[in-house]
């Protein structure tokens, strides 16, 4: 049976941000199910007018664009309470690709009432105006890295990134973290070859900063991979939950 928006188990991670129980009414009523994807599945594809949003339940996936020459550059890792669609939502069309990178258990919502969210709920607007502002000042920050980072510290600031957001999660214990995703993910990500990001990989090892092996992402020294990813240890921002 779908999970009951009050009884979220995303509500009691302390990043979330409560929700009123009005709020909690209205996304109930703007629920309309639940869709569980295997690993692979594409959710949303670039381009598509998708009728539906989603919330991630539980599962990773990520968001990319292909180019014509079948590139493709990752542009962000989606994780459990990450809202996926409004792009569609709003410019009737997605910029971007969403792809299940583990089995994911997704909340799925009827686009048409984005409108009254807008309309009747303000502080649910401004709800998602923030997640889109918080999505934006990620991208400045990734593109930051790939443009002007070194491959030793784009990595690192990787790693950091994805350990810090499952940390908020619940997601990480005792410094380490499952990281299902592929080298290859990450390589596309940050503009570098598989072959330079495990060359990469293996000196932060070397280091004895972080290790990424068998699905496992494990942090051995925090303060040092931040020092060389050229940033700070602040703490993720609470954030709300759609």
């Amino acid at each position: 049976m779908a999970t009951k928006c009050e009884n979220c188990p995303l509500r009691r991670r302390k990043v979330f941000a409560e929700t009123t129980a009005e709020g909690l009414e209205f996304m109930q009523k703007f629920k309309v199910g639940e869709l569980v994807v295997d690993a692979g599945t594409t959710i949303l594809m670039e381009g598509s007018n998708s009728p539906q949003l989603f919330t991630a339940l539980h599962g990773m996936g990520l968001r990319y664009k292909t180019l014509d020459s079948d590139a493709r550059q990752v542009i962000n890792f989606v994780f459990p309470g990450d809202f996926l669609g409004l792009q569609a939502g709003v410019m009737r069309e997605m910029g971007h690709s969403v792809e299940a990178v583990t089995k994911m258990t997704l909340c799925v919502f009827d686009r048409r009432e984005i409108w009254t969210l807008f309309k009747s709920y303000p502080e649910m607007a401004f709800d998602l105006v923030w997640l889109t502002s918080a999505e934006e000042r990620f991208l400045g920050e990734a593109l930051a890295t790939v443009g002007q980072r070194t491959a030793l510290e784009s990595v690192a600031w990787a790693l950091l990134k994805l350990y810090q957001r499952a940390d908020a999660l619940n997601l990480a214990e005792d410094d380490g973290m499952p990281l299902p995703i592929r080298q290859q993910d990450l390589a596309d990500a940050l503009g570098l070859s598989l072959v330079h990001t495990n060359k990469t990989l293996a000196k932060i090892r070397d280091l004895q900063l972080a290790s990424w092996s068998d699905g496992l992402l494990t942090i051995a020294d925090m303060e040092g991979l931040a020092a060389l990813a050229g940033t700070d240890l602040s703490p993720v921002r609470t954030r709300p939950l759609i």
